[in-house]
C-alpha cells in the first residue's frame, strides 16, 4: 500500500513509546494509557513500578497509594482499581503470568481488544493491529477505510490489506504518523508527502484558500 510505504519512510523505526521492562509492566502501562498520552504514563510509571515491581506487589498494594502514584494520569481513580484488580486476576487465574491470547487478555480488568492487541504485538510478537484514535483517524482520512467504519471494521480492513508479518509495525507507523503529523486539529497537510493520495487533505487546503 503506497500510503503506508510513505509513512514507513517517515518513521522507519516505528515502535511503541510506552516504557516497560516486562510483559506485566507493558500491560499495566497500556491500561493506564487509555484516554491519556504515552508521555504522561511514562512520567508516572517509574515510581509505580519501583514501588510495586511484581504482580504480587501490585495486587497487595493499598489502593490509595496506587492512586497517589498515578494521579497525574487521566481517569486515575478508575485505572488504579483496574490495575490492582488486574494484578489480582493474573495471580488467581493465570499463575501470575500475562496470558498470550486475546481471549484471555480481555478477561482482565481494564483490558479491551485494543489493549490486548498492543500487548500481543509488543510483548509477545503476535501479529495484531490495535486501532486507537490515531489509527482510526489516519485510515479514514486516507480512505483506507470507510468513513463510517467501526473500530472493529477498521481493524479488519487493515488486517485484510496489510501482510500479517507487518501488522505490528503498521500499527505503530499509523500511530506515529497520526500523533506527530496527521494530527486531529492541525494536520500538516501543506508539507505532507501523502497529500496526492489524500482527498481529505486536498479538501482541507482548498477550503483554507477560500
Amino acid at each position: 500500500m503506497e500510503a503506508l510505504s510513505r509513512m514507513s519512510d517517515m518513521f522507519p523505526d516505528a515502535a511503541g513509546e510506552l516504557h516497560s521492562d516486562s510483559p506485566f509492566q507493558l500491560l499495566i502501562a497500556v491500561i493506564l494509557s487509555a484516554q491519556a498520552t504515552d508521555v504522561s504514563v511514562n512520567k508516572a510509571t517509574p515510581a509505580l513500578f519501583a514501588a510495586y515491581p511484581t504482580v504480587e506487589a501490585l495486587a497487595e498494594a493499598p489502593i490509595e497509594d496506587i492512586i497517589e502514584k498515578i494521579k497525574t494520569i487521566g481517569l486515575y481513580r478508575n485505572k488504579a482499581k483496574n490495575i490492582k484488580a488486574c494484578a489480582q486476576m493474573l495471580l488467581d487465574n493465570f499463575s501470575g503470568q500475562v496470558p498470550e491470547t486475546r481471549e484471555e487478555l480481555i478477561q482482565l480488568p481494564g483490558v479491551g481488544r485494543k489493549t490486548a492487541n498492543v500487548v500481543l504485538g509488543d510483548a509477545f510478537g503476535v501479529p495484531a493491529i490495535a486501532v486507537d484514535t490515531h489509527v482510526e483517524r489516519v485510515t479514514k482520512r486516507l480512505r483506507i477505510c470507510k468513513l463510517n467504519a467501526s473500530v472493529t471494521e477498521v481493524e479488519a480492513t487493515l488486517m485484510r490489506k496489510v501482510p500479517k508479518e507487518l501488522w505490528v509495525k503498521t500499527h505503530h507507523t499509523l500511530i506515529l504518523f497520526g500523533r506527530y503529523h496527521c494530527t486531529a486539529r492541525a494536520p500538516k497537510c501543506t508539507i505532507c508527502p501523502l497529500l496526492d493520495l489524500c482527498q481529505d487533505g486536498k479538501d482541507r487546503l482548498k477550503a483554507a484558500q477560500k
